[in-house]
């Protein structure tokens, strides 16, 4: 018998129920489990202008724009891990979603200033530093990407669930500060350095990158039930400026899009134009675009099993007429193999030998602060980039303790994670370690790591004497740590501390 057939309109009415089955959840399930009034206290608490904001944003400027100057990812990382901008960029927003003119209006303060620090700080650090050349670093933070949009809206997307759901932290302010201290510290840079292309450049990208961010806190916001009931009465005039401030922002951020939209589909054209001169065996290895040239530039990388002589000139062509603006196209052609692995085997051999050239560099670079604060010269240090380690026997300097060489490794090995970094200090005397109530004071837990430190790298045994318990005590925190040498000279009953010195090797 065959089936009745579903009556008009079920599927809508199922539909519909879904939909209406989804919003009771969500009101009971999700809204009914935030506290919008405790989230809007705690958020206007955190947005006030104060000096430790001023002071860290500040600093976070600095070490960003020393870490663009050295092309250093790990310096900038540490910046982030200061910047405080999230507080007042995601009061912007949430002060839109709920219509609080005065929340806006103490937000919108607090990130001038703050910016105006960041900037003003970054540019008198350039303006004195003898490095000026534009890194790639720097180059990266110039013009606004659809890739700087995605981690700003991601960003932005974390960090208004995580101040909503209560779990903000370090993590959610260093994932805000990716999208906006760089960019920051790169306009410093252009102001410093009379960089019309670079300031403005860099400038459009942090307020893109700022646009995005306060404008999907306050989209998150107003989904989780933070409305305009939450806030105090307005005047007509406090609301026209929320209004003007929303349109402010999205008018700017939308041209943008635009603007990143019809780059996306140009780069896509440029791609497809170039190869269809090429056969379905070629692979497009590289390709970089110059929107800003009069006339685009064009610079592209082809593996081909066939070299093709007129492609640069029929691509131009066709990219003219479908740009409809000259294009400057150079297209550098690599014969490989016959088969299509050939040109992907080329392709994967390019970009190794490009990330082999860039290792290549970062170590010599490494090898030239190891000597710097080492006070040798470069071929005195020991580098083993399979390995990625570095070594280098420091000179004794002048007034220079242990602790100045632990410190100075410690600088180093901060801006290369991935690397393990040993500098060998000279065998200065090793400090005492202190005892308060039968366990190292906090100075002698400090001691202990600094002895442990030095023995590990003069590679010589450490000899205690002191308290019985003192210096047992001591000996068991050492081989903790991984000494594997410590001896015990003599003990005695009288005095707190223990006093360590240098043994000879193999005694």
């Amino acid at each position: 018998m065959p089936m009745a057939s579903e009556a008009p309109g079920s599927t809508d009415l199922s539909f519909a129920r879904a939909i209406v089955g989804w919003r009771i959840w969500w009101r009971d399930s999700v809204l009914g489990t935030v506290d919008q009034s405790a989230v809007i206290e705690k958020r206007r608490a955190e947005c006030n202008l104060s000096a430790r904001y001023l002071f860290m944003t500040a600093m976070s400027g600095g070490i960003a724009i020393l870490g663009l100057l050295l092309s250093s990812p790990a310096v900038v990382i540490g910046a982030m891990l200061l910047s405080p901008l999230m507080d007042p960029i995601m009061g912007l927003g949430f002060a839109l979603a709920t219509g609080d003119y005065k929340w806006l209006r103490k937000s919108a303060k607090s990130l001038a200033w703050g910016t105006v620090m960041a900037v003003g700080l970054c540019a008198l650090v350039v303006f004195l530093s003898p490095l000026k050349e534009i890194t790639t670093e720097i180059a990266a933070r110039t013009r606004p990407n659809l890739f700087d949009l995605l981690v700003a809206l991601f960003s932005a997307l974390a960090g208004a669930y995580a101040m909503i759901r209560g779990r903000e932290g370090t993590i959610v302010g260093v994932a805000i500060a990716t999208a906006l201290m760089p960019p920051l510290a790169v306009v410093g840079f252009g102001l410093a350095t009379f960089n019309w292309t670079v300031f403005s450049g860099a400038l459009l990208l942090y307020v893109t990158n700022l646009m995005t961010i306060a404008l999907t806190a306050a989209l998150m916001a107003r989904l989780y039930g933070f409305r305009t009931t939450l806030s105090d009465r307005q005047t007509q005039l406090q609301t026209l400026v929320i209004v003007v401030a929303f349109v402010g922002l999205a008018v700017p951020l939308g041209l943008t899009l635009i603007k990143i939209g019809q780059e996306a589909n140009g780069a896509r054209q440029v791609r497809a134009e170039i190869m269809n001169n090429f056969d379905a065996k070629s692979r497009l290895s590289a390709m970089e675009i110059n929107w800003d040239a009069e006339p685009i530039s064009i610079d592209a990388t082809v593996f081909t099993p066939r070299l093709i002589p007129d492609a640069e000139e029929r691509s131009s062509r066709a990219l003219a007429r479908g740009l409809g603006s000259p294009v400057n196209l150079v297209i550098t052609q690599y014969q490989v193999g016959t088969s299509a692995s050939a040109a992907e085997e080329a392709q994967l051999a390019n970009a190794r030998a490009a990330e082999e050239a860039a290792a290549a560099e970062r170590a010599a670079d490494l090898s030239k602060r190891l000597a710097l604060v080492a006070g040798v010269e470069v071929k005195d240090v020991m580098v083993d980039r399979q390995n990625r380690r570095a070594m280098v026997k420091a000179k004794a300097l002048e007034g220079a303790t242990l602790a100045a060489y632990a410190e100075l490794e410690g600088r180093i090995a901060a801006t290369e994670p991935e690397w393990k970094i040993e500098l060998v200090p000279p065998p200065r005397a090793l400090p005492s370690v202190g005892f308060d109530d039968g366990e190292p004071s906090e100075a002698g837990q400090a001691a202990i790591k600094l002895i442990a430190w030095a023995a590990k790298r003069v590679d010589a045994p450490v000899k205690l004497s002191g308290p019985t318990e003192q210096v047992k005590r001591t000996r068991t925190l050492l081989l903790e740590l991984g000494l594997a040498d410590v001896q015990v000279v003599d003990g005695t009953t009288g005095g707190n501390n223990v006093t360590a010195r240098w043994g000879a090797p193999g005694s």
